[in-house]
């Protein structure tokens, strides 16, 4: 473990009162703050190139509130914009960003991405190792332990399953010829049930387009077949040629692998076979194939639904089997665009068995708060994934074993780590708590974060938001913050006028058609109602040429992702990861201090989870 910095072993500030039920949030329309700010001229500059006119007048007069207020944040208001209007912070709230630094981001990512933690994988000893420093961080920084029994951790049970797939998968057409696909180049494959012995016998493949079943979009793949017992090929991603349809070019949990199973499931299928290309999953077959080898982890099954097989094929491999039906797949992908789709019978018969070991174990999600100086019992929490893939199959160059994930997700934890310093060194706590929760598993389909949000540490109702920490910003300084999902919640319009502190506006969403909100941790907390966040540094990076950000991510993505090579660098530049921190910081720092609370926007699709969360709550 690191030398503490200057901004550990603080004392951790105990809450006075206990506060009422949150109401939803307007448009922010005031920055309020005792403590230090940006100049006047400047924040009327940044106002008038970034806002629109109707807001101009209404947010410069509150920046200027904000440099002649009151010691207490809540009484300064302008021009009639009430308490509950404003996007108020925390006094002292400038000074204490100014404790989030490039050095100690280094030193926390470079401790947790040590060879020490073994690539953090799922209940092994280095997973262990991790949540003990995550919690020693938590304690030195001075946040109390936030698990249901007093400590900082909350176990949950995870099972191990190592599936011995055949070296070859074997496709056979009626008239007798066949074809097989070699595992690892040409297929991969995973268990999709928790037993010892798995079999299917000549189950036939249907292919199902995008497999898709959405009556809000008047969208069925399914056309009401009887797919009991058969083997499902479908397209990844979801329909995304027009904006009429499916977001259009962004990504939904429709075109997730996850949601391809569980509706795989949902039809009675024996299997589901996933076709990759880069373009559909947004990274390469080596990101397939790590993150489906050795021992996969799942929460204990219950009375749900599944698929004994979940599998995936190169689209070379796809279009061969296709070819076995005597049909072209590229001409099926173009049937499979029409609203009057049905699933089309191949012909072709597959057969396979294959063995599990199983295990059980444990793993855990490392909790501390802050206890609300008003309102303890409702919360903000800030969440970022500690696990990686731990060690697995060498890399072709030295032989590396360990996947330390560097940027996946040591960084995520060392900016909230960063926030939390931040937190702590404010001269009194926000009014709401706050609480973060390191959770575990995220890399084997957001386990902890589905185990906390299912067992809660404050009902989800008084959770006022979620801001998430995944992957970051190693590349320098930008302009702009890019929203994942973005348009989703009120969160959005807090952190537009608080980027405009750091001179940054709020930039087009990165890689839209990628499906990212669906891929971390907030998903999790959104699937329950509450209005959850993830952003980081956008595209337009300073002092580079305009494609500069979508060529490194896109570098990083091909070379780094998911490999043992995702280890932390001399080269990577952290300024424009302390801004996301600070920026981060100020967001939940003035969720936590403004009696509002965010909400989801009208007909989103998690709102209705938010109004049944609030009304259990029977206020």
């Amino acid at each position: 473990m690191q030398t503490p910095s200057s901004a550990r072993g603080l004392t951790l500030r105990r809450a006075a009162a206990y506060g009422h039920g949150m109401t939803s949030d307007k448009n922010p329309r005031t920055i309020d703050e005792s403590g230090g700010g940006v100049s006047r001229e400047r924040s009327v500059d940044f106002f008038r190139r970034l806002l629109p006119g109707g807001w101009l007048a209404i947010v410069v007069a509150a920046v200027v509130a904000c440099e002649s207020s009151s010691s207490r944040p809540e009484e300064a208001t302008q021009d009639g914009a009430t308490q509950a209007d404003a996007v108020v912070l925390p006094k002292g709230a400038t000074r204490a960003a100014d404790r989030i630094t490039a050095e100690g981001l280094r030193d926390d990512i470079t401790e947790l991405s040590s060879n020490r933690f073994e690539g953090r994988g799922p209940g092994s000893d280095g997973d262990r190792r991790a949540r003990g420093w995550l919690a020693g961080r938590l304690s030195e920084i001075g946040f109390a332990p936030g698990a249901p029994d007093g400590t900082y951790e909350q176990p949950f049970p995870i099972v191990g399953v190592t599936a011995s797939m055949p070296d070859r998968w074997s496709f056979r057409a009626p008239s007798g010829d066949a074809i097989d696909f070699a595992w690892w180049d040409e297929y991969i494959a995973a268990s999709g049930v928790q037993q010892a012995s798995v079999s299917v016998e000549d189950a036939e493949v249907v292919f199902v387009g995008y497999g898709i079943e959405a009556p809000e979009e008047d969208w069925d793949d399914f056309a009401g077949v009887d797919l009991r017992g058969k083997v499902l090929l479908m397209l990844n991603n979801d329909p995304n040629w027009s904006p009429d349809l499916f977001g259009g070019e962004r990504r939904l949990y429709y075109g997730r692998w996850t949601y391809k199973y569980e509706s795989a499931a949902r039809q009675g299928a024996a299997g589901a076979i996933i076709i990759h290309t880069r373009a559909s999953a947004g990274y390469p077959w080596g990101v397939v194939q790590t993150s489906w080898d050795g021992e996969q982890f799942e929460l204990p099954a219950g009375d749900e639904a599944r698929t004994k097989i979940h599998g995936w094929l190169t689209h070379d491999a796809a279009s061969r089997l296709v070819a076995l039906s005597g049909r072209d797949l590229a001409d099926l992908e173009r049937q499979a665009r029409r609203r009057e789709f049905s699933p089309i019978p191949l012909g072709v018969t597959t057969s396979f068995a294959f063995e599990n070991r199983l295990s059980r174990t444990e793993t855990a999600n490392v909790i501390g708060v802050l206890p609300g100086r008003e309102r303890p019992d409702e919360a903000v929490v800030y969440s970022a994934h500690h696990d990686h893939l731990g060690i697995g199959k060498a890399d072709s160059e030295g032989g590396d074993r360990i996947y330390n994930g560097a940027l996946d997700n040591a960084a995520g934890c060392a900016q909230a780590l960063a926030v939390a310093e931040a937190l702590a060194a404010l001269p009194e706590p926000p009014r709401r708590s706050s609480v973060f929760v390191f959770v575990g598993a995220e890399e084997q389909g957001l386990l902890g974060s589905k185990h906390f949000t299912r067992e809660p540490t404050f009902p989800t109702g008084r959770i006022a938001a979620n801001v998430n920490f995944e992957l970051g910003n190693i590349w320098g300084p930008t302009r702009d913050v890019a929203i994942f999902g973005q348009g989703k919640s009120t969160l959005e319009d807090r952190l537009a006028v608080l980027a405009t502190r750091q001179g940054r506006r709020i930039g087009e969403e990165t890689g839209p058609d990628q499906g990212w909100y669906y891929r971390s941790d907030q998903f999790s907390f959104a699937r329950v109602g509450v209005p959850a966040i993830w952003f980081k540094s956008g595209a337009d990076f300073i002092d580079q040429p305009a494609d500069y950000g979508a060529r490194v991510v896109d570098a990083w993505i091909d070379q780094h992702y998911h490999q043992p090579s995702d280890e932390i660098r001399d080269d990577w530049n952290l300024d424009g990861m302390v801004e996301d921190a600070r920026l981060a910081f100020w967001l939940g720092a003035s969720v936590a201090e403004t009696p509002t609370a965010p909400r989801w926007r009208p007909g989103d699709e998690f709102a209705d989870e938010r109004e049944a969360a609030l009304r259990a709550l029977g206020e």
